[in-house]
């Protein structure tokens, strides 16, 4: 198995808890409320923005052409989601430039741009992957169950994509070449994920 997809199966409880999570729940069958939801598209743009900004970090320390060349693809996708995110903001009436981020959102911001700029690209990557993959998870989960309500569907077409599965196959790929499997490692992967969960939970409950 590959060091990637092993990482996933070592975290898979927490994936299947984010797929059982109300704030998921409420998307797939379109009951969350869109108050909840703009909280969410609000937060989820400011920490998409830190991603970004650590995927050209990473790309900084890539060790060869070819891995600098995939982390800056990756650094364009996540200007797509942004791009979505914007349309979101326009029909929820978002002020994007006011955004204040939630304890959750600021940890986790906090987390993925310390560990950028402190540890190699091949430790960063672990910290960025489990967005990813678990994103393609849930969005693929809800497709395949058909529970994606017409109120949230764009959310779910999105990450249930064929593109958004390959760019998350084209992060993992950086994990199997560039990563040796550590302690720090599993740690690094396994924080992300918990990261994750906090954040659809402080979505759900509208923390600030």
């Amino acid at each position: 198995m590959k060091l990637s997809q092993n990482l996933w199966q070592q975290n898979i409880d927490l994936a299947e808890r984010c797929l059982a999570h109300p704030f998921i729940l409420g998307l797939a069958d379109g009951s969350l409320a869109q108050t909840t939801f703009t909280h969410y598209i609000a937060q989820d743009y400011f920490f998409l923005d830190a991603f970004a900004r650590a995927y050209s970090i990473a790309a900084a320390k890539s060790p060869s052409a070819q891995s600098f060349s995939k982390l800056h693809h990756l650094a364009s996708g996540v200007l797509s989601e942004l791009e979505l995110h914007q349309s979101y903001a326009q029909s929820l009436n978002i002020e994007l430039q006011t955004i204040q981020p939630s304890t959750s959102t600021r940890q986790y911001v906090d987390f993925l741009l310390s560990t950028a700029w402190s540890q190699s690209m091949g430790i960063t990557v672990a910290a960025m992957a489990p967005c990813m993959r678990l994103y393609a998870y849930l969005g693929k989960s809800l497709a395949k169950q058909g529970l994606s309500a017409k109120t949230y569907y764009e959310w779910v077409e999105t990450y249930s994509s064929q593109d958004f599965e390959d760019l998350a196959q084209s992060l993992e790929s950086l994990i199997d070449e560039f990563s040796t499997d550590s302690s720090l490692l599993q740690s690094t992967y396994r924080y992300a994920m918990v990261c994750e969960e906090n954040f659809f939970t402080s979505a759900f409950q509208m923390l600030t």
